[in-house]
């Protein structure tokens, strides 16, 4: 069985348990201490010597960082070939967007640091390149229901939940209609699961 060092509050594990849950592949969760530094131990930077989250072990395999913990899964579990499918025209235009993901979005993830954990990080600065992000995001989705290919993958996972979240980081979605719609596409995936400040369709964030 796969086991996952996570964090509830991470966006980054989110990810990797949201596509677990929908291709419906069990976990062993085992949480990571986060407001205490568990994750910048001793012990845990045997299992990843940048002392982050998420890392995951199955079987032999070890990884971090959710971008290649997402490739491994959809590689070994997905059977329909869809979530990551293995064209390479169709890798290279979900690779874009994981390395999106994993950069340029996660600029709101700092606007979030700083607003719920008080990170000591420029937070305009933080927000006004989200922002940025934002309005190339919402201009792809123009006329799309996913980011590629008409049907849902590794890329949208890899960009959903710090955007979903953006509002955590005093952004407004507001202006970006396009991926307000997203998210709620995203939501009504078979299988999708929420967290702490992504609530399901219809539900109302705590």
């Amino acid at each position: 069985m796969i086991r996952l060092y996570d964090f509830e509050l991470s966006g980054c594990c989110y990810k990797v348990r949201l596509l677990l849950n929908i291709l419906k592949v069990s976990c062993e969760r085992v949480p990571v201490d986060f407001a205490n530094k568990e994750h910048k131990t001793n012990n845990f930077l045997k299992l990843n010597p940048l002392g982050e989250v998420p890392v995951m072990e199955d079987g032999e395999v070890r990884l971090r960082d959710s971008q290649s913990i997402l490739v491994y899964i959809a590689r070994q579990y997905d059977r329909s070939n869809t979530w990551f499918p293995d064209a390479p025209d169709s890798m290279g235009r979900i690779m874009q967007w994981l390395a999106f993901g994993g950069h340029e979005l996660m600029t709101a993830s700092g606007a979030r640091a700083v607003k719920l954990f008080k990170y000591p990080l420029d937070l305009p600065a933080l927000q006004a390149r989200a922002m940025a992000a934002f309005r190339i995001l919402d201009a792809h989705l123009a006329g799309r229901e996913f980011l590629e290919f008409g049907h849902p993958t590794i890329a949208d996972i890899a960009c959903f939940p710090y955007v979903a979240m953006a509002g955590e980081g005093g952004i407004d979605l507001k202006p970006y209609p396009n991926i307000l719609h997203w998210i709620d596409r995203i939501k009504q995936i078979p299988g999708f699961t929420a967290m702490p400040g992504i609530p399901a369709l219809g539900a109302v964030a705590a």
